[in-house]
């Protein structure tokens, strides 16, 4: 038995509880029971940052070959691996995100940014409005990452449908109309990879993602075609979701701290700070899960071999141990020691180069071009109902 007080309203696999504002009940967590077992969700909750990065960094005791997701039996990507599997199926996918590869896509990101901001001036000179998500943040990492897995143009929105179907689909209390969708979605996207796979098996290796995994060798063999079918997903989602979100939750804060947007729009050169606290404050990734290995003890609470612990992102980047005033935005913040991207140790996301580099070119782009964007006023700001990467769904915009 747990040794905290009980709360009831804590339910950590509900995707409402992430979409309704969770921080009231993590920062409870946070000071009455950091270690926390949910009844409910049957998993401890792990909500302090000193926590977190421990775990992460600790794969013999808290293993990720169970999956990183709570509520569903591991997949057969890396992200389900421990090493040395884990460490092997990095060092091939990696290829497509060197330091060198990720610097060489910077001019093609702003090109995109300078076209998207201008088609959405456009839609709101014309219409009066438009949604920044869908318009603007959304569409720059569909088009990035569908160009990194050599997807046609023509097939990026089916991609992103893809991505929310399947995203949306993850939550406890996914209706099942939702669950419907995201299973045809997986059947669709399913098909769809078989066919790009056959495509890129007939041929030498190109420079996309896709080609590299299928003509990759591990030990000397080739991945199957399930392991190729999830780590091309593991790409989209990663690439996809936690970028969109962060731009969007960003350009919220700005767009509610004018001050805060001027100071950004006088000098660039102080976005790549910004970015950090909007990864910070968005924290798009709720939470990862790990199994314990062995019986450990931690901060009083006994966590039995096999007993998962949620690693809660968003609690631990609101630590007041760890950040002052962790409930302001402050895009001066430093330092900025949040746990995005996974936290620390071996599972840390391949994609943050990237990630960082496309939130920094397009704030570039977007104080530079469009100055003078504010919310529509009493405008509904919905968030995904998801118990895993959530954010803002739609965010009107209009001029000022």
């Amino acid at each position: 038995m747990p040794n905290h007080p009980k709360n009831e309203s804590i339910h950590m696999l509900d995707g409402l509880f992430w979409a309704n504002d969770p921080h009231p009940h993590l920062t409870w967590m946070r000071k009455e029971a950091p270690v926390f077992w949910d009844e409910a969700s049957q998993l401890w909750g792990i909500s302090k940052h000193e926590d977190v990065q421990n775990i992460s960094k600790s794969p013999k005791i808290f293993g990720n070959s169970d999956g990183m997701r709570p509520d569903s039996p591991p997949l057969p990507s890396m992200i389900n691996m421990d090493d040395p599997e884990h460490r092997q199926r990095r060092a091939l996918v990696n290829k497509g995100f060197t330091p060198r590869r990720i610097a060489n896509h910077e001019d093609k990101v702003r090109e995109i940014c300078a076209d998207l901001v201008d088609r959405a001036l456009v839609k709101v000179r014309n219409e009066g409005s438009c949604d920044f998500v869908m318009d603007v943040a959304a569409p720059l990492p569909m088009i990035m990452i569908g160009d990194m897995l050599g997807v046609e143009p023509e097939d990026r929105d089916m991609l992103l449908r893809w991505s929310d179907d399947m995203v949306t689909g993850t939550s406890f209390t996914a209706p099942p109309e939702v669950l419907e969708r995201a299973a045809i979605s997986f059947a669709e996207f399913q098909s769809f990879n078989e066919k790009t796979v056959a495509d890129r098996r007939s041929k030498p290796e190109q420079d996309d993602l896709i080609s590299i995994l299928v003509h990759g060798r591990l030990n000397g063999e080739g991945l199957d075609a399930e392991a190729l079918l999830h780590e091309t997903l593991l790409i989209l989602v990663g690439g996809d979701e936690t970028t969109r979100h962060v731009i969007t939750g960003g350009m919220h804060q700005l767009l509610l701290h004018p001050e805060q947007r001027a100071l950004l729009a006088d000098d660039p050169s102080k976005i790549p700070t910004a970015v950090e606290e909007m990864l910070r404050w968005v924290t798009p990734i709720k939470n990862m899960a790990r199994t314990a290995t062995e019986d450990t003890v931690l901060r009083g609470e006994t966590i039995r071999k096999g007993e998962k612990v949620m690693l809660l992102y968003p609690s631990a980047n609101r630590d007041e141990e760890v950040f002052d005033n962790p409930f302001d935005f402050d895009d001066t913040r430093k330092p900025n020691d949040h746990l995005d991207f996974g936290g620390y140790g071996a599972h840390f996301c391949l994609g943050a180069s990237l990630a960082r580099l496309e939130i920094r070119v397009m704030f570039e782009e977007v104080l530079r071009r469009a100055p003078q964007l504010n919310l529509v006023p009493d405008a509904e700001l919905p968030w995904r109902n998801s118990n895993f990467i959530t954010g803002i769904e739609h965010m009107p915009v209009e001029l000022a």
